[in-house]
């Protein structure tokens, strides 16, 4: 029975991580297609800090000319649980819900009025919510993605899987797309409408979007969970390990290729993400910054989480964070091929240090880096001594921290 109860537990989890991904994709398309937005223009963010201890936020859509607003997936809960955690997150005004409209609770239930009563007179004045069931959720897939389910089975599941990637990759690479291993990687890698816009603007083909050679002005950012052996060595189910890291992953790669970044790799409970490798924008140093502070909340959100599965209280939790810019040298690891890329770079190591002098909560960035900065951004920051790296020297530093 228990062994049972964990795998319908463990299913549950991964389908909510799943399904942020697709309401996160649902939410895009929709405004591009009934809005006019252009894609690259909408922000999305993941677990985003509502000012009250312990509330995130599962998502944030931001987009130009109207108000964000939030989505909730709360799909398998108990609806008594549903209630008692919105209106906790999102009956007290603070600075991070004033402006939102409204709050979309993604679940499957089949008695939607009954939550909106309940829930509707708890909320910010100035809120709606909007109840996405599961009727309303897979109408929403036949729109976008044309396709019919009727129930969230494994198989359904698998082929709504392909659906979504098949739409992505049409997005990005027109007619030509064929899920070949090249196009694969470069899904993986960069966010579609970076790889759409290079296809249009720059008539680049997927071997042309990202060849080798050498790279300056890239930003690194390099991210590792706090404590991370710790809260291993007292996890007793490996499961919840599982679980807690895939949601890192998850959503720090959407994250990334969000904020127009690359997604280099992960390393244990780390990640490398690189920004200006793409279609380099003006303001890309600024998105490198505003996705560090993002994956800051998503470290939070993750952390809180695998300590309420634990009982030893950790000494330490979130993330922390190094950036730095410089040349980044990037060559195939195979020969005659672009599907596998590596990269060299001192940024590298200077990043990964300082990821090592940041505390919890902390992105801390390189002296280059924080020049380039705008000035209402530089002012978030405060100059550190020195940090002293091994086999590098001592690196000029300033730290942000997601209290200041």
């Amino acid at each position: 029975m228990k062994k049972k109860l964990f795998q319908d537990i463990n299913f549950l989890r991964e389908l909510r991580l799943f399904l942020a991904e697709i309401c996160c994709d649902l939410c895009r398309f929709q405004h591009v297609a009934q809005d006019g937005v252009q894609p690259e223009d909408i922000r999305i963010t993941h677990e985003v800090y509502l000012g009250i201890p312990g509330a995130f936020a599962d998502i944030k859509v931001s987009l130009p000319g109207m108000s964000p607003y939030f989505v909730e997936i709360k799909y398998g809960y108990p609806q008594d649980k549903i209630i008692k955690h919105l209106s906790r997150k999102y009956g007290t005004r603070t600075y991070a819900n004033e402006d939102a409209s409204k709050v979309v609770l993604v679940v499957d239930c089949e008695d939607g009025c009954y939550l909106e009563k309940e829930i509707q007179p708890h909320l910010n004045p100035g809120l709606k919510l909007e109840i996405w069931d599961e009727k309303k959720l897979f109408s929403l897939i036949r729109e976008q993605f044309d396709l019919t389910i009727d129930e969230l089975t494994e198989s359904n599941l698998a082929e709504l899987h392909v659906v979504v990637n098949k739409a992505k990759g049409l997005r990005a690479f027109g007619e030509s797309f064929t899920n070949d291993s090249l196009q694969s990687s470069l899904l993986w890698h960069f966010g579609v409408w970076q790889l759409r816009r290079m296809r249009e603007l720059h008539q680049a083909t997927p071997q042309t979007i990202f060849s080798p050679g050498l790279y300056k002005g890239i930003v690194v950012v390099f991210a590792d969970l706090s404590c991370f052996s710790s809260y291993v060595r007292d996890t007793r189910e490996d499961e919840v390990v599982r679980h807690v890291l895939t949601s890192f992953y998850s959503k720090s790669r959407y994250q990334i290729t969000s904020n127009g970044g690359m997604l280099y790799q992960f390393l244990g409970d780390g990640v490398v993400a690189f920004f200006g490798i793409l279609d380099r924008q003006t303001h890309y140093i600024q998105d490198a910054l505003e996705c560090a502070k993002a994956m800051v909340d998503i470290g939070k959100s993750v952390s809180n989480e695998w300590q309420r599965q634990i009982d030893h209280l950790q000494s330490a939790s979130g993330c922390h964070i190094g950036m730095a810019i410089g040349e980044l040298n990037i060559m195939p690891l195979r020969p005659f091929t672009r599907t596998h890329m590596g990269a060299i770079a001192d940024s590298i190591n200077t990043a990964a240090r300082l990821s090592s002098a940041a505390k919890q909560d902390e992105v801390v960035i390189s002296n280059a880096l924080y020049q380039k900065l705008p000035e209402e951004s530089q002012a978030q920051f405060h100059e550190m001594e020195p940090v002293e790296a091994r086999n590098i020297g001592r690196i000029l530093a300033w730290k942000y921290h997601s209290d200041s």
